[in-house]
């Protein structure tokens, strides 16, 4: 039986389709009741912060993937309460039990690049915002419960259903882009469906147990480049607007408190600003390709169209 967490979220759904369609015995463990979950997946109601449902979660099981986490926040102690509680109870709760584990964290735990030169699982880790610092904590949590976890540092995922990198096409689809001035940036990216191959080979890889592996596209990418290949796919003419630093600190201050008010946590906040003017959060995927035989299939040229036809199937996208 394989656990996976985060089932409802982006990437922990495209995990559950590849494993349902593969007809592996597949458990996902959800806070909540109404979520549609691929044929052939089981459910079981719990919560890893409580900690709750997890006798229940782990009967039978043989591996499981932590996805599950928090990306944005109304406070810094919910990033640690989502991301390092509540992997510290599911890890004592798997712990010594023989299960593989896979835990995904997030290249914002090491933090962006020093330089001109890509981070590797060499690199010490310096994580420069909350979300990064509790994944990094998370992670370290892992290795000390369960030492042969295997540690998956996925850069930016896209694809289907994504709700993030989806805020960029929507004002493509507009014919705008916003942008940070300061110069070009440069980072990794990686489409669902090949992240989900990263996953699977750190779970079947005997050589992954104890390793920590950045998983992503060989090749950087930067905003510009990025915004023109979606609006050339959308046929929009591209109109690019800088925002200085401190004008985008007061967005993301403004937002904040709007976030505040409405008790919703929003994508853009202060840190989300420290993170994106970094020059380069970029990744080196050689140890993955190496020890797990993992290497990204889908160029940006193959995964933007899905990308974008899967949104405007959906009416998320009218172009």
């Amino acid at each position: 039986m394989i656990l996976v967490t985060g089932g409802a979220g982006f990437i922990g759904s495209h995990l559950l389709d590849r494993l349902g369609a593969s007809g592996e015995p597949t458990r996902a463990l959800l806070r909540r009741s109404n979520v549609q979950l691929p044929a052939g997946v089981e459910s079981v109601r719990g919560d890893l912060a409580e900690p709750s449902g997890l006798d229940a979660a782990l009967r039978g099981v043989t591996t499981i993937f932590h996805i599950a986490g928090v990306t944005k926040a109304l406070r810094p102690e919910e990033y640690y309460r989502g991301n390092v509680r509540a992997t510290e109870n599911l890890a004592r709760a798997a712990a010594g039990r023989g299960i593989r584990f896979v835990h995904v964290s997030s290249l914002a735990a090491c933090g962006p690049c020093a330089g001109e030169t890509a981070v590797d699982e060499s690199r010490e880790p310096a994580p420069i915002t909350h979300y990064g610092k509790s994944k990094l904590e998370a992670e370290r949590v892992v290795r000390a419960l369960i030492p042969d976890a295997a540690i998956v540092r996925p850069p930016i995922v896209y694809g289907p259903r994504d709700t993030g990198v989806y805020a960029i096409w929507k004002a493509v689809s507009r014919g705008v882009m916003l942008q940070i001035a300061g110069g070009e940036r440069w980072f990794s990216m990686i489409y669902a469906d090949d992240l989900v191959d990263g996953l699977l080979a750190a779970a079947r890889t005997p050589q992954a147990a104890g390793g920590a592996y950045f998983v992503s596209h060989p090749k950087p990418l930067n905003w510009n480049s990025l915004g023109e290949e979606a609006a050339r796919l959308m046929g929009r003419r591209l109109r690019v607007l800088r925002v200085p630093v401190p004008a985008a600190y007061a967005v993301g201050w403004f937002a904040e408190i709007w976030s505040y008010i409405t008790r919703k946590p929003g994508i853009i906040s202060r840190e989300k600003v420290t993170e994106a003017i970094c020059p380069r959060w970029v990744c080196d995927p050689s140890r993955a390709a190496a020890e797990l035989g993992f290497h990204a299939r889908t160029a940006l040229a193959e995964g933007l169209p899905k990308t974008l036809a899967w949104y405007k199937e959906a009416g998320w996208l009218n172009y």
